[in-house]
């Protein structure tokens, strides 16, 4: 069952949303307060599922309008993805991964599972 795992970190509260083998792949940005973490949760389920992928690990890539994924490589040469909301604020980003496919699927895994994620506090 995939899930929006909430837990109080030192500077505030944060989620991440796990796929149904348990794998973290989405975490969010760390909230001041309960209620903006949740707010960022629904953010998450409302724009994950109608977000364009756009794939800046492509010379002269096509720039989507937010809500969107965006696909980039990072300073180590891995692979990641950050969730915009409407508003373009990032809403959650992945891990690295070594494959561009894992990072497509990591996409395709936020989409699927975000609508219906329940939420569970940690």
């Amino acid at each position: 069952m995939s899930a929006f795992v909430v837990k109080k970190v030192n500077t505030g509260i944060m989620f991440n949303l796990k796929a149904d083998n348990g794998q973290v792949i989405a975490t969010s940005e760390v909230y001041t307060t309960a209620a903006a973490c949740k707010n960022g949760i629904e953010s998450v389920r409302k724009n994950a599922p109608i977000a364009a992928l756009e794939d800046q690990t492509v010379e002269g890539f096509a720039a989507e309008k937010c809500p969107k994924f965006e696909m980039y490589v990072d300073k180590a040469g891995g692979f990641r993805f950050r969730l915009k909301a409407t508003n373009g604020e990032i809403i959650a980003a992945s891990e690295g991964y070594k494959a561009k496919e894992s990072c497509e699927s990591g996409v395709d895994s936020v989409r699927a599972c975000a609508p219906a994620a329940q939420i569970v506090e940690e």
